[in-house]
């Protein structure tokens, strides 16, 4: 079922958010509001310490010495932490590692950063997501095998 509201807005604001709503696609106000509040929801869930999801991605010099042994001990130290991780060659000197990631935030953050100021690593970025949706009664865990 979709709750219905309305929202008052500055002429200035107004016009902003209608560039926003074209420059990023949008079909229709509500698309946006819904994401918006979404992302909200999820920062929240980020800041609050909770459980998150995310994508850490790595690009790196795999010429450097020890790197990768440093980038692997990392992970297996934060092994409660990794989901599933890949490794891709993007050239001749240089790699991608993607790793997905779940657990509380703080602790997520604290792994991505060790991994990303290794010496040699070029880039790296955590994306995070949530299921921006609140705790509630009605929430339950999925298994494996749903």
């Amino acid at each position: 079922m979709t709750e219905r509201f309305s929202v008052s807005l500055e002429p200035e604001l107004f016009e902003a958010f209608g560039q926003y709503l074209e420059k990023h696609g949008y079909r229709n106000r509500s698309e946006a509001v819904r994401d918006l509040i979404r992302r909200a929801l999820i920062e929240e869930e980020w800041h609050s310490g909770r459980n998150v999801i995310g994508v850490l991605s790595l690009v790196y010099n795999h010429h450097q010495r020890t790197l990768q042994d440093r980038l692997t001990e990392i992970q297996h130290r934060f092994h409660d932490l990794v989901i599933a991780s890949t490794h891709v060659h993007l050239d001749y000197d240089d790699c991608l590692e993607v790793v997905i990631v779940r657990g509380r935030s703080a602790k997520v953050r604290k792994m991505a950063d060790e991994l990303i100021t290794q010496r040699g690593v070029k880039d790296g970025r955590l994306v995070i997501s949530g299921t921006a949706r609140p705790a509630t009664e009605h929430s339950h865990r999925h298994h494996a095998g749903h």
